[in-house]
């Protein structure tokens, strides 16, 4: 049993024994940027990327036929970068988050992003490794959120370097295009110290899911592989295992893309990025849990799971005794991919419980986060989390807590009475008042079976599916048209307890609060892409 269970522990039972350094207070003065900086690198913009308004996101979260088929260009690529970590528009709203006084000042502005992160701190950085089918002269580059530009790293073909990282069975077409996503960990730990992994890999999952969605919907793939020789692209990144871990690796089909003449069977000689990211901050802290972590789960990076690894820890199944409470079909996910991800925000307590959520509202927000909780690429198609129900305001359904049972597409009850006062004294920050939200929806994954079944390293799967199920229920609310907020700061344990949870291994992760806002909010808002 590796550390993994250990932190696992840990971070289940924080709300009652905190985690080291318990003490610990960010230095928000010394704080890092919250992207990579590279002084000199060249760089190239991205071009412009129309959107299709028939792209809905219905058909990014359920594709219809053989999705895939498309092939990424220069454009697309473009586009999904800039509809996922770019830049979209400044927003300062009168709201309960605890940093609303510092937000008109700009060196702190608020700038919206399609994707969510927790604290909006936004970790994951996003490389193109690109070969000689792409439109640029192959090297590695990086993605530079704030420019919507690609910053050149490396110049040179390494992309049979990726290409013997991912080994055989790797997920994703032929290709010498791909994506390597990386953290570096001072972006979150600063504040969050020895809590942050947990939260970071979640980030990574909200990352790809935006990624799924926005490519399905146009017919493309993103099939992440999470298994890797990650010492390997730590090093052809230039990257300190220490201080920044790679997480995930998604493979591009490419227009134009022909195999070399060699059957690109060998890699290049071993190069790295010889750059340095220069950090803001003058003191950099670490973590002993965060780098135990690391550690941990990059040990076994290159054992890709066997097919069927994942069954024994697949998601525990609904009561069929219990009482089954219908739903109605749910309401369409018309509105285009772009448009919800630009629409999408936290509510941070604006939620109003006199307007209650229509039934088809709540299936849809329920079928999106169901639909979210399959990563594909090696992770499999085994569905790993199970949702919950806290009902406080919802059209013909009686308060309550509620399992929601994907294959009848119903609900199963749970425990009557009104959950609010439970869910207010399990929470620990003033920035919300759950009793106000519609319904809280918690997603579970029996984590301590995904580590037994496939090592350490599943402990970022765990957390990658919890981030794709959060940001598949914040872009769903967005298309109708209600409010959403995800947060971290709970009681985990009590959970357990109120759920009932405590023989089946289940782990709640996150809490997801939908529901109606109340109305003429005092927004300030200006698009910039």
């Amino acid at each position: 049993m590796g550390y993994a269970h250990e932190y696992a522990a840990a971070i289940m039972h924080r709300g009652r024994v905190p985690m080291d350094p318990a003490d610990y207070v960010p230095n928000w003065q010394d704080g890092p940027r919250k992207a990579k900086f590279y002084p000199g690198a060249d760089s190239f913009p991205l071009p412009d990327a129309p959107y299709p308004s028939d792209a809905t996101l219905d058909r990014g979260l359920c594709p219809e036929g053989a999705p895939g088929e498309g092939e990424f260009d220069l454009a697309t690529l473009s586009g999904m970068l800039r509809d996922s970590y770019g830049l979209t528009g400044r927003r300062l709203g009168v709201q309960a988050n605890t940093d609303l006084s510092a937000l008109p000042f700009y060196p702190l502005a608020n700038w919206s992003r399609g994707s969510a992160s927790g604290g909006g701190l936004y970790p994951v950085g996003v490389h193109w490794v690109s070969g000689p089918s792409g439109p640029v002269p192959p090297g590695v580059h990086y993605y530079s959120t704030r420019h919507h530009a690609m910053q050149r790293l490396l110049t040179g073909d390494v992309s049979g370097q990726v290409r013997a990282a991912l080994g055989e069975g790797a997920p994703g077409p032929a290709t010498d295009q791909y994506l390597v996503l990386s953290i570096k960990y001072w972006q979150n730990s600063f504040k969050y110290n020895s809590f942050s992994f947990h939260a970071v890999s979640m980030d990574l999952g909200a990352c790809v899911q935006t990624w799924r969605m926005w490519a399905a919907a146009r017919g493309l793939a993103v099939e992440p592989a999470l298994w890797f020789d990650e010492e390997r692209l730590a090093a052809l990144l230039g990257a300190d295992p220490r201080e920044e871990g790679v997480f995930a690796v998604v493979p591009l089909k490419w227009a134009g893309y022909k195999p070399c003449s060699d059957g690109e069977v060998a890699a290049a000689a071993p190069v790295s990025v010889r750059r340095k990211d220069v950090e803001r901050s003058r003191t950099v802290l670490t973590f002993d849990a965060l780098l135990r972590m690391q550690e941990a789960t990059s040990a076994g990076a290159t054992d890709r799971p066997a097919p069927g690894a994942l069954v024994p820890a697949a998601a525990h199944p609904v009561d069929p005794a219990a009482p089954e409470v219908e739903l109605p079909p749910a309401r369409p996910l018309e509105t285009d991919v772009r448009t919800a991800l630009r629409d999408r925000r936290s509510s941070f307590g604006r939620f109003e419980g006199q307007q209650p959520v229509t039934r088809p509202q709540l299936a849809a927000c329920l079928g999106a986060a169901v639909a979210g909780s399959r990563l594909g690429g090696d992770t499999g198609e085994v569905p790993l989390a199970k949702l919950y129900a806290f009902v406080n305001h919802v059209e013909g359904l009686d308060p309550g807590s509620y399992a929601y049972d994907p294959e009848r597409r119903s609900l199963r009850r749970v425990k009557e009475g009104r959950p609010g006062e439970f869910l207010q004294k399990n929470y620990f920050l003033a920035n919300y008042n759950l009793e106000q939200a519609g319904a809280v929806l918690v997603p579970t994954v029996r984590t301590t079976a995904v580590l037994d079944a496939v090592g350490d390293r599943g402990y970022r799967l765990v957390n990658a599916t919890i981030g794709a199920v959060a940001q598949s229920v914040y872009t769903a609310a967005s298309a109708v048209d209600l409010g959403c907020g995800v947060a971290l700061g709970f009681d985990n344990i009590s959970y357990i307890e109120e759920l009932g949870l405590e023989g089946t291994g289940e782990a709640p992760l996150l809490i997801m609060m939908i529901g109606n806002e109340r109305p003429a909010p005092a927004d300030f808002r200006y698009e910039i892409a």
